[in-house]
């Protein structure tokens, strides 16, 4: 008894020095790439330090929208499957965790074996019977080099690079929602302007119809004015279509059928505006863009895969026993003297193998490299997209100051057009100039506020979205630790 003692105290202590072992990976160093140090260079910046992006419920303000981002956060089936990708990445790390700890199973068993007395040392037929039960650890790897703790650590940096894409792709749901209720807004205001000249195209029409009969008008006023009635009809055959495509989009992207009150204002003024995003600095902006933390932590996963690649150089060293009872007799399995033991430590030593395990270390080195120029072009690419969407969003302001200038100017001269040819003082042709610039500068206006509306959707989700402080701090816990 004294040595079965011995020899599980001994395993105890293999068990701790393993924790001491050394480490093979490359020591991490986060890439650097060349970045300016503020955004779009000439264009008047709202960036400060210190600016944090708020919630989406706190950048969405119109209440529709905000149910339906909801819903869709909640229901849409590209989501669901990013969420079960983080339960199963998780589940993984769970599995290359647990091979750090030895694996301990109870067993019993019985062996029965009939001899026939022709191969008997007796003559006779024998039958023996054997009945074990006890506890075993069958194959634990001791973690001299660190190959399990790196794999181990590949696993979980493979977790949370999941859950950091999964909240870039809730952001990008967000950011999608939005632009396809912002799209039907729009256009169903399109829809309400196309059908509004239709119908005075129509109107117009029917007088210069009854002109001609007068005498007044002449035949190639009453062709131009048909031109612009089929013109309407046109544009309002188009946006009905264009309105169903917005409605079915959006029904997709939420996940379920539209009730009435989902659905947008019919004009786009009608649809509270985004609140303004303040944009930080370049390198705040990188510490909270979940899709580069996703590839910094593939970048890190890889850096210990190096490690578990360079462990295979040297000795596996596994340790399996078992430690229980024995006895020809059910009844005598735990009677003294039934006890039993096993102890098997194995080494495995690597002398030739084909320089495999040094092209394995290279594969992995090459990972590694593939994974740090990816990096920097996400980094490279998160500063071109929010300097380019705070460029957009200046210009847009100005593009919908000038556009609604314009829209007021045209619909003067439109009126003052109407006035002259009524009077008799201007032609048809004078009239209906005027009439399609002052139709087309309305349509602008719409599509212009659209688009500044969709750029504080589209500001938000390239800085990353909502922000907290303590997210840029780098995680120590593991997930489930407390």
């Amino acid at each position: 008894m004294r040595r079965v003692s011995c020899t599980f105290l001994a395993f105890g202590l293999a068990c701790v020095m393993l924790l001491g072992g050394c480490n093979l990976a490359p020591k991490y160093q986060r890439p650097s790439p060349a970045l300016p140090p503020d955004w779009t260079v000439g264009v008047p910046s709202t960036a400060q330090s210190g600016a944090k992006p708020q919630d989406w419920r706190q950048v969405v303000t119109d209440e529709p929208l905000k149910r339906l981002i909801e819903l869709a956060l909640a229901n849409n089936r590209d989501l669901r499957v990013s969420a079960l990708k983080i339960e199963k990445a998780m589940a993984q790390h769970e599995i290359r965790r647990a091979d750090l700890l030895p694996k301990l199973d109870a067993t019993a068993g019985a062996d029965m074996q009939r001899t026939p007395a022709k191969l008997s040392p007796t003559g006779l037929a024998t039958t023996t019977r054997t009945y074990s039960v006890g506890l075993g650890v069958s194959s634990f790897e001791l973690d001299f080099f660190g190959r399990v703790r790196n794999l181990k650590e590949q696993a979980l940096e493979e977790y949370l690079a999941t859950e950091a894409a999964h909240k870039s792709f809730e952001l990008s749901m967000v950011a999608e929602v939005g632009a396809a209720y912002l799209g039907l807004a729009a256009d169903r205001e399109h829809l309400a302007l196309a059908r509004e000249i239709l119908a005075t195209e129509q109107s117009s029409y029917g007088i210069i119809r009854d002109r001609i009969e007068l005498g007044v008008a002449n035949e190639l006023d009453l062709a131009r004015a048909q031109t612009t009635v089929d013109m309407a009809r046109n544009a309002v055959a188009q946006y009905t279509v264009q309105v169903t495509e917005d409605e079915n989009l959006l029904q997709q992207l939420v996940g379920m059928p539209l009730a009435p009150d989902m659905l947008p204002a019919q004009t786009l003024a009608q649809v509270a505006p985004m609140e303004h995003v303040p944009a930080g600095l370049p390198s705040e902006v990188l510490a909270r863009r979940p899709d580069i933390a996703a590839a910094e932590h593939r970048l890190k996963g890889a850096n210990a895969n190096i490690g578990a690649a360079r462990a295979m150089h040297f000795p596996v060293i596994s340790l399996t026993g078992s430690y229980g009872t024995a006895s020809n007799a059910v009844n005598g399995l735990f009677k003294p003297g039934a006890w039993a033991w096993t102890f098997l430590p194995q080494i495995s030593l690597p002398i030739f193998h084909g320089g495999a395990i040094s092209a394995g270390v290279k594969v992995a080195e090459a990972e590694r490299d593939i994974l740090v120029a990816q990096y920097e072009k996400s980094v490279q690419t998160a500063f071109r997209e929010v300097s380019n969407t705070l460029a957009q969003g200046d210009a847009l302001t100005e593009q919908v100051a000038a556009q609604t200038s314009l829209t007021t100017a045209t619909g003067k001269s439109f009126e003052l057009a109407t006035l002259r040819y009524d009077a008799g003082v201007d032609s048809f042709l004078s009239k209906l100039d005027a009439q399609r610039s002052d139709a087309s500068a309305r349509q602008n206006l719409i599509s212009a506020r659209l688009g500044r509306q969709v750029n504080y959707l589209t500001l938000y989700k390239v800085l990353g979205g909502g922000w907290e402080e303590q997210e840029a701090t780098s995680r120590i816990a593991e997930p489930g630790a407390k």
